[in-house]
């Protein structure tokens, strides 16, 4: 049984199941009535587990594709009684994210009586597809941040998002990208479900069966909802036919479900200031740290520790060397920083705004934690090149001891210590509030050439059906500009470029070329471009989705969909696109 299943009945058991009888001898016994139902939802292709990047389908017409991408959201959860009747659960919504560690859930409120089916729609009602997104808690299954489904500025959600990559008969490598949403598309389901205590469910979706049922859905084609989008119907049609139910057997849990370990307790000195955290309107709440507190004494410690050349080992450098606070946090106009022995890197600095909101850190992602990413250039020999021993002992030397006590406490200067003050003072680098903040707040305006530039730049590009947009949008979406994921955006061929990426952290060699998406806030003050900065200028950078696109069998679906080189904008659409891109800068 995958891990996060067994997370998920740990987590019923700590929470609200009223008892467990276990270890009986011959067996395991019943388990106790439980007034909640775990949920594990797996994609297929016919019997076969779906997997990523790698299981290979042929669609209606024959082409050999694999799937990149599959999030959905389900809602409106009902169970049907023998009778008929039915009962809501207390389940708002469900966020599933194949491939993500999101394929189980909680429905509550399962009753009592002899249940025969449970109802659910892919998707949301209307009033959930127009939530105030802004409110909800940081590990709402509605919250963007969670499930990188909403489609930003625009309002509402994707309800469901399947992308990937393939080739045709002759050879001729191609993407799709299908996007489901609003209230047009009905995607309701019904499965069977048999009412036993202690029962799980495993919900399947075939996601090869839900192709081959689609003609029209091929390599170059996507979907995005509108009306009239005849593809768009035909494919919420087969998700809805492309659900079943398996129901594993009480046996089948496993035979011992411990206790889940608490998180460690907050740390932070007494009689410490708690920071007064402001969110950006139109911003989610981030999901803070709980066991590192900011306070104003850490956030000082913190701002301190970033510009302390000690850290490095000749004292030469300091973490503000590559990321200048005065220059939205990079290295102002260097493609590779050279670090504290005068070694030139291989990446470009990232800029540091806004990242409370996203993670993990670095271009392929091999922090999972701020607290993690910010001791990794100390000891890297290309960057600070210094021992966390020594970073201690002349912090000690130095005085810091009597700070580090204000902010946390007794116990004098450590690296753990060390490691969250960097952190309080990173998560508090908020930037929201840029030109194009001040007009959406109604406190500004765009000049006819932003305009054009803003509609570009959430306008999809689909020729077939008039559409002439920039695309941006799917990976800069939402307050942050970035979708925080990894992406192959078709700067080499393929095979032909150096850097592993992502793939050399997962191993997967689906991820080889892929990055980070960076948030675009800041972006005119945070030249070079890319993660290797090959792009001097925006407009360099801009040119690139126009015409520069190179083909790669894992080249994002958004990109891969279009024709050979890009979206193919003209001179002034560019030059538009470049003047919005521009309004995202925060004088802050």
């Amino acid at each position: 049984m995958p891990g996060i299943f067994q997370s998920i009945v740990r987590h019923l058991r700590d929470l609200s199941w009223t008892g467990l009888l276990l270890a009986l001898a011959g067996g395991v016994a019943p388990l106790v009535q439980a007034e909640e139902l775990a949920v594990r939802v797996q994609a297929v292709s016919g019997n076969a587990p779906l997997k990523l990047d790698d299981t290979v389908l042929t669609n209606a017409v024959g082409e050999r594709i694999t799937v990149g991408r599959l999030d959905f959201l389900l809602s409106d959860f009902r169970f049907v009684l023998q009778d008929g009747s039915e009962r809501p659960s207390g389940t708002r919504a469900a966020y599933i994210g194949i491939g993500r560690g999101r394929e189980a859930f909680v429905l509550k409120d399962l009753p009592v009586e002899k249940v025969r089916a449970v109802r659910f729609r892919v998707g949301l009602r209307p009033e959930l597809d127009r939530i105030a997104v802004d409110a909800l808690a940081p590990d709402d299954p509605l919250n963007p941040l969670v499930n990188g489904l909403h489609w930003g500025w625009l309002g509402g959600f994707v309800f469901l998002a399947l992308e990937g990559n393939g080739r045709d008969g002759a050879g001729v490598e191609g993407g799709f990208s299908y996007h489901l949403a609003g209230a047009a598309l009905e995607m309701p389901v019904e499965l069977p479900l048999s009412r036993r205590p202690g029962d799980a469910s495993v919900w399947v979706l075939d996601v090869g069966r839900m192709l081959l049922e689609v003609p029209a859905a091929r390599l170059g084609s996507s979907s995005h909802s509108r009306n009239g989008d005849r593809l768009a119907a035909d494919l919420a049609a087969a998700v809805a036919r492309a659900f079943r139910v398996e129901m594993p057997q009480v046996a089948s849990l496993p035979a011992a479900l411990p206790v889940t370990a608490s998180k460690a307790a907050a740390s932070s000195g007494s009689g410490t200031t708690p920071w007064r955290f402001q969110v950006p309107a139109g911003f989610t709440i981030p999901a803070l740290p709980r066991d590192n507190p900011l306070t104003v004494e850490g956030v000082e410690l913190g701002h301190r520790l970033f510009q302390e050349p000690l850290l490095s080992v000749n004292g030469s450098q300091s973490c503000a060397s590559c990321h200048d606070g005065a220059a939205a946090f990079v290295d102002a106009g260097r493609r590779f920083s050279r670090g504290a022995e005068g070694v030139e890197g291989d990446r470009n600095a990232m800029p540091l705004a806004n990242l409370a909101w996203q993670g993990p850190y670095f271009w392929d992602g091999r922090a999972k934690s701020l607290r993690e990413q910010v001791l990794m250039p100390l000891g890297n020999p290309v960057e600070m090149h210094e021992t966390p021993t020594n970073v201690v002992r002349k912090l000690t030397e130095a005085g810091y001891g009597t700070s580090f006590g204000a902010a946390f406490g007794p116990g004098g200067v450590t690296v753990d210590r060390l490691a969250r003050a960097l952190e309080q003072f990173l998560l508090v680098q908020v930037s929201g509030d840029s030109k194009f903040d001040r007009v959406a707040r109604g406190a500004d305006g765009f000049t006819a050439l932003e305009q054009r530039g803003f509609e570009l730049f959430f306008t999809e590009h689909d020729p077939r059906r008039g559409q002439y947009g920039a695309d941006c949008f799917h990976c800069h979406g939402g307050p942050l500009f970035t979708d925080s994921a990894f992406h192959n955006n078709g700067l080499d061929a393929e095979g032909k470029g150096s850097d592993e990426g992502r793939a050399g952290v997962t191993g997967n060699g689906a991820d080889r070329g892929r990055f980070r998406t960076p948030s675009l806030r800041n972006v005119a003050k945070t030249a070079p471009y890319m993660h290797d900065g090959r792009f001097a200028t925006l407009e360099e950078a801009v040119a690139h989705y126009c015409s520069g696109v190179k083909r790669a069998s894992n080249l994002d679906p958004n990109l891969a969909k279009h024709p050979d080189g890009g979206v193919g904008l003209d001179l002034a659409d560019q030059q538009a696109l470049v003047a919005f891109l521009r309004t995202l800068s925060d004088p802050q």
